[in-house]
């Protein structure tokens, strides 16, 4: 399903979306949750990259695993096959850490919209949010690298 656009690997068109929206949800979501006056601003892009940046984030990761599979079965050489299996499972854990901070940031904006059936959340939870999403956003921003620095040296090591 993944396997190629335009003849090219999927995979290699969805990365640079990923590593363009993950560090945009990562800063927008904890500017939303620690600056109060900004949030009537940015609760639209919260939302729009909570929703988007997931979705794009598991399809790199399936047309990541799809190109792997082609590759193995064209005859990739094996020390080469353990640098993409490493590669995917840094993209893997990436996925997770998106999936999570992108959880915490729709709860982060759903808990500070004044709805009437929260208005007796107790008014250290949007802190708390803030703070796990906080932490999410480390963790992403750390996978985001290790996943792109692992993916660029396998394909441009010895060139440039």
């Amino acid at each position: 399903m993944f396997k190629e656009v335009n003849g090219l690997p999927g995979h290699v068109l969805v990365i640079h979306a990923v590593v363009v929206l993950v560090p945009l949800l990562a800063l927008v979501t904890v500017a939303f949750g620690a600056f109060p006056r900004w949030r009537p601003r940015l609760d639209w892009a919260v939302v729009g990259l909570a929703v988007v940046t997931p979705i794009l984030a598991w399809v790199a990761t399936e047309s990541g695993e799809e190109l792997e599979e082609a590759l193995e079965s064209r005859g990739y050489p094996p020390e080469g096959l353990a640098k993409i299996h490493e590669h995917s499972e840094y993209g893997e854990t990436l996925l997770w850490f998106t999936f999570g901070l992108a959880v915490v940031a729709l709860l982060l904006v759903v808990s500070t919209k004044g709805f009437a059936r929260l208005q007796s959340l107790p008014r250290w939870v949007p802190l708390a949010l803030t703070v796990v999403a906080a932490v999410l956003a480390v963790f992403a921003l750390i996978y985001v690298y290790l996943t792109g620095d692992s993916g660029a040296k396998m394909v441009w090591d010895g060139i440039v």
